[in-house]
């Protein structure tokens, strides 16, 4: 495909759609993409995903501290893109912008829109607990992803993937489904379907108390918070007033035992059992406050049957 695009995204789900693009023998003519940010303990300056590949395939990159201004506006213009296309950029961006390409401006996003709208698709729908997602390709407007669809994707969600595992999936049928919307416009069969504004849910970004766990609700919920906020925020309880890491757990088979919510139960083959309030979970690791990531079953043999999570 000869179309020129300038490609705007930043975290690692982004990576697979600008390959994908380079690999349809597309022109990105720039990429686009935050800032470098200080990360991990030393705080090292550290590029985003999306610049490493781009400048790896010798393709120009632009890190504007600000979209909604004339200057970042003049050089899109300057560019001449057929297509604007995002992936996970990271900012809504103003009616100018959408306006420069000749013929669209899209975006993929990880969910089947109108559901879980926003900036955290993939971690929501696994702490609700949903057996489907998928990814949805959409001609961008000036709201949060309310734009029309062109296609979508769709794929069941196994119930101990977590949001990391699942991000590597959607990235990769995002990347594909972004090819073939292109291959559609090539053809000129691309074609625009509204959204229905009754099924319209949206998502705020998660922040770290979205990863405390409640032991009183039922262990399924406790094991997709698990697994939804994984690696980040993470999936956190207290014992004795100090914070507890969950990194880990599975569904325990109920074998009976009961317990009042947060009760250590006892230890499990590959984990520490803990009561919720309706069945109950097992631990497989965990990360005491200020201690080193381990087998929930090394930690598991100082705890005492008097022993409650989330106290």
């Amino acid at each position: 495909m000869n179309f020129r695009i300038v490609f705007m995204g930043t975290p690692g789900f982004s990576v697979p759609s600008l390959e994908a693009l380079v690999g349809a023998g597309c022109d990105v003519a720039a990429v686009v993409t935050q800032p470098d940010r200080p990360t991990g303990r030393h705080q090292v300056l550290t590029p985003p995903p999306v610049k490493s590949v781009a400048e790896s395939y010798a393709i120009p990159v632009l890190q504007p501290d600000k979209v909604r201004t004339p200057e970042f506006e003049r050089v899109l213009r300057d560019l001449a893109p057929d297509f604007l296309v995002t992936a996970a950029y990271g900012r809504i961006l103003p009616a100018g912008v959408l306006a420069v390409p000749r013929l669209a401006p899209l975006n993929v996003h990880a969910s089947l829109l109108p559901k879980y709208r926003g900036a955290s698709p993939i971690q929501r729908c696994l702490i609700d607990g949903v057996t489907e997602t998928g990814v949805t390709v959409m001609r961008m407007d000036i709201g949060m992803d309310t734009g029309d669809v062109i296609l979508q994707r769709s794929l069941p969600v196994p119930g101990d993937m977590d949001a990391e595992e699942l991000s590597e999936v959607l990235a990769r049928l995002g990347a594909a489904a972004l090819v073939e919307a292109l291959d559609r416009f090539r053809k000129g069969t691309a074609t625009y379907m509204r959204q229905d504004e009754t099924q319209a849910t949206t998502v705020r970004p998660l922040d770290r108390e979205d990863g405390r766990i409640d032991w009183s609700v039922a262990a399924r919920a406790v094991h997709d918070l698990v697994r939804g906020t994984r690696p980040w925020p993470g999936a956190y309880t207290t014992l004795c007033g100090a914070r507890v890491k969950i990194h880990r757990s599975r569904l325990s088979t109920d074998d009976g035992r009961r317990g009042e919510p947060g009760a250590f139960l006892g230890l499990a083959a590959d984990g520490v059992e803990i009561a919720c309030g309706r069945g109950s979970v097992t631990v497989l690791e965990l990360q005491p406050d200020s201690g080193r990531r381990m087998p929930a079953r090394d930690f598991g043999h100082n705890l005492t049957s008097a022993t409650r999570f989330g106290n």
